[in-house]
Parts: structure tokens; C-alpha cells; sequence
């Protein structure tokens, strides 16, 4: 068997590296982990010698480096799960990707303005209109999605799949930042947050004792 360590950052503040994690966890693949602390002269004096995009998180299976959470995920689902981590019927997996995609390199004022923050729990921000309105296409492509997949299972594409992973810390931002979502996506998000794996990334970061102030918002 190859030797599998994924490379992420602190479990609090680290969404790309969640992301990656979760996807691992569902393939059921023995990995280890190693964390290097943002923002910090450890980072900078060791990404260099896992990542050449000098970002976590970073996968690597023997001699091979996968270095973005997106191609991380999707190499896990080939490698280590046969493909499960994606629907079979190719309208639903060509939805998926889509949403995996979009959420990968779009919605720049959620991220900005509710920072990753597993231990922030009950703080307010102030939703500005930049803010709503990426939310709202969010919950839009949520509620068509489980609109879709209502007979096949609770997640976006009925089984889990990444795009659960690729939009599981926008979930995180929503309860922790006390943001009202609509009815009909309610269950879904609770079925995210009481995910055993889910639940086991929140109580490592909350042992944690980094602190990233530019990622410390909110009034508690």
C-alpha cells in the first residue's frame, strides 16, 4: 500500500483543507496528517517542501503531489473510492462539478467577509448587499439541487458526494455567523452539521490554539 499524508492548515481557519479532508474521510482511506500553522514562520520555512503552489492543502500518495483541494477531492474519488463520490447518472454528476466548480473559484465577498472560523460560534456580522446576493445563488443551487435528489438521500446530489464537500464550510459560516437560512434547505444543513466526520474536524480545531486575527470577525 502507498503511504497517503494529506498537508492542511489549522483545522480551525483552513476551509480548502476541510474540504480535501472530508473527501478523504469518505473514501475510507488510511492517511496521515500533517498540519502547518498559517500565517506563521513554520509555514513559510515548510510548505516549500510539500506544495509547489506553497498553499495547503497538498496530498501526497508516495512520490505523487496533488496541491488543490478540488483536484484533491477529485483524485480521491478515482484513487481510493471508485468513483462513488459522485453520482452515477450523468445529468446529476454534471451538476455536481458544475456546483463544485463554481463554489472553487467564485463567491469572493462571503469569503472575504465571513472568514472560515470553526470557533466562532455566535458571532454577528453585518450581511452586506455583495454578501446576500451570493448567498441567495447559493441557497437557490441548494434547494434545486435537494429539489432534485429528494428520493435518492439528504445530501445535494442525494448521496454524499464533493460538492457536499466543496460547499460543507459555507455551512459552517452560516450557524456559526447565525445567518437565517430558507425552510427548505434547513434539513440539509443540519444533516451537514451532525455528520460524524463533520462534527470530528470541529471538536480538533476547537482544541487549537492559533490565532489568525484577520480571520477573527464578528461581535460575540
Amino acid at each position: 500500500m502507498s503511504k497517503v499524508t494529506l498537508v492542511i492548515g489549522n483545522r480551525n481557519y483552513s476551509s480548502w483543507s476541510f474540504r480535501a479532508w472530508l473527501c478523504l474521510r469518505k473514501c475510507d482511506v488510511d492517511f496521515d496528517e500533517r498540519v502547518l500553522p498559517l500565517d506563521t514562520p513554520e509555514f513559510e520555512q515548510e510548505i516549500g517542501a510539500y506544495s509547489p503552489s506553497r498553499k495547503v492543502p497538498v496530498l501526497l500518495d508516495d512520490e505523487l503531489c496533488v496541491w488543490d483541494s478540488l483536484a484533491i477531492c477529485e483524485y480521491a474519488n478515482e484513487r481510493f473510492a471508485n468513483g462513488r463520490l459522485w453520482p452515477e447518472d450523468a445529468s446529476s454528476r454534471g451538476l455536481g462539478r458544475c456546483m463544485a466548480a463554481e463554489m472553487h473559484s467564485g463567491y469572493p465577498n462571503l469569503r472575504a467577509q465571513l472568514p472560515m472560523n470553526f470557533r466562532a460560534v455566535n458571532r454577528r456580522l453585518a450581511i452586506d448587499p455583495a454578501v446576500r446576493s451570493e448567498l441567495d445563488r447559493i441557497f437557490d443551487l441548494w434547494a434545486d439541487a435537494l429539489t432534485c435528489h429528494a428520493d435518492q438521500g439528504p445530501w445535494l446530489l442525494g448521496d454524499f458526494s464533493i460538492a457536499d464537500a466543496m460547499f460543507a464550510p459555507v455551512v459552517i459560516r452560516l450557524g456559526n455567523y447565525g445567518v437565517t437560512v430558507p425552510d427548505v434547505i434547513e434539513p440539509y444543513v443540519q444533516q451537514l452539521l451532525s455528520d460524524p466526520d463533520v462534527q470530528l474536524w470541529r471538536e480538533q480545531a476547537a482544541q487549537e490554539r492559533w490565532i489568525v486575527e484577520q480571520d477573527e470577525a464578528g461581535e460575540g
